[in-house]
């Protein structure tokens, strides 16, 4: 025997329970992430500088040896007087120089477009053979 039970209506899904709870998430979300800032800087952030002209490069030095002059163009290529180098031949002429006159100057002459890593792998090198009279070469 079949029970009736009314019409069959057909489910409907109540939109307006639906869209309270999508707009409660919503501004929970919102709240939770717009407060919480970054308690520091980026790391990978540039400084935006500009290297100032040092007063100290017109004022005249004393006299003594002259200095071992390395340059270093904008490539990374590294020369010392005129003649380019290569870092092992650099390496061994720091090495003999240290042995003779370890309070020789030496001075970088770096391009300002050399990359800063060049410029401090040569600054490594003379500090490993003991070198630390070091000077660089700016602008007057």
């Amino acid at each position: 025997m079949r029970i009736n039970l009314g019409e069959d209506e057909q489910p409907e899904i109540g939109l307006i329970a639906l869209i309270d709870c999508i707009f409660f998430l919503l501004m929970f979300f919102m709240v939770a992430t717009s407060f919480k800032k970054p308690d520091d800087p980026k790391p990978t952030e540039e400084l935006l500088v500009t290297l100032p002209n040092a007063e100290a490069s017109l004022q005249k030095l004393k006299a003594g040896p002259a200095p071992l002059i390395i340059g270093i163009d904008k490539d990374g290529k590294v020369y010392l007087g005129k003649d380019q180098v290569s870092t092992q031949a650099l390496h061994h002429t720091l090495k003999q120089e240290a042995l003779s006159s370890p309070k020789r100057p030496i001075r970088i002459d770096g391009d300002e477009l050399t990359k800063y890593q060049d410029i401090v792998h040569v600054l490594d090198l003379c500090q490993f053979e003991g070198l630390t009279n070091i000077s660089l070469h700016t602008r007057k």
